[in-house]
């Protein structure tokens, strides 16, 4: 029992350090942040309490916020309608048809290494205007589509649509090798006795490869719909949400307002509303997989 004891506050020992500077780094700033969305600040001179008044002007009067909320989650839906069942598609072929893939894997995975500014810059590039050599208004042209060209960043109703392609691409091969990792931790006996059973090809996917690959399946969507929330430094760099605000996600508008307005309690009060969001979207995601798990199981 003493043994125990001991092991017990050497563990605490070892840990205790960790968990205050998680603390510290986490929850102290977000504490700090409800606290400043309280006050009418500009970051630098005296704050002046005002309640809620920065959470009901959000929500009220400020004709930006909800038109940011919506593109944020259009953001996060196409992320995890189409980017997640394409990077399973793409997990599983690779899996069962190439027989050496870490290099087909590698080369998926480049450009979430490459930097966010990079990115940017060879987008605005592909996406310019055929006068200026923009690639796909020139093949549309080639192709005798000339009515289906566009400023692709300079048109409100295309841009942010443009921002969401340009993200697409970019985590594609991000989580195409989470899942991969997760097909390849499946036993391969599973597979052979599902085989001499008749279960084999897209079918032995259906019934083992998607029930079991359902807890890594959740890591994607919900680092995914996370990210996508926080989505800021590529429409920093292509677009800075313009034009007219037409790109503004809750990351840029917050920036805009805490940054460049100068309203450090406002801009704190959207923080936290993303946040709140964040936080609800994690239990609901995995309350709603861990059904999912229970219905396999």
């Amino acid at each position: 029992m003493n043994v125990l004891k001991v092991s017990r506050w050497t563990i605490a020992a070892f840990v205790l350090p960790c968990l205050l500077l998680y603390v510290g780094l986490v929850f102290a700033p977000i504490i700090v942040s409800f606290y400043n969305a309280t006050l009418n600040w500009n970051g630098i001179g005296v704050a002046k309490h005002v309640g809620l008044d920065n959470f009901h002007r959000m929500f009220t009067n400020d004709s930006v916020f909800w038109p940011s909320v919506r593109r944020t989650f259009m953001l996060a839906g196409f992320s995890m309608l189409v980017q997640l069942p394409l990077a399973l598609f793409v997990a599983i072929l690779i899996s069962r048809f190439v027989r050496r893939p870490n290099f087909l894997v590698s080369s998926y995975f480049m450009p979430v290494i490459l930097s966010v500014a990079v990115i940017g810059q060879l987008w605005k590039t592909i996406y310019n205007p055929a006068s200026q050599g923009g690639m796909i208004n020139q093949i549309l042209i080639k192709l005798g589509l000339g009515s289906w060209t566009h400023a692709w960043l300079s048109e409100p109703k295309v841009a942010i649509y443009a921002i969401i392609v340009i993200g697409l691409w970019q985590y594609l091969g991000y989580h195409i090798l989470i899942q991969f990792t997760g097909i390849q931790n499946i036993p391969a006996d599973i597979y052979e006795a599902a085989k001499i059973d008749g279960a084999e090809g897209f079918k032995a996917d259906r019934y083992i490869t998607l029930p079991m690959i359902v807890p890594i399946f959740k890591i994607s969507v919900v680092l995914s719909f996370i990210g996508s929330l926080q989505s800021f430094d590529l429409i920093m760099v292509t677009t800075a949400g313009g034009p007219a605000h037409a790109t503004d996600v809750l990351a840029s508008h917050m920036y805009n307002i805490s940054i460049l307005s100068q309203k450090y309690g406002y801009g704190s009060a959207i923080a936290c509303f993303l946040v709140v969001v964040c936080l609800a979207a994690t239990v609901v995601i995995n309350l709603l997989f861990n059904r999912i798990e229970k219905r396999y199981n």
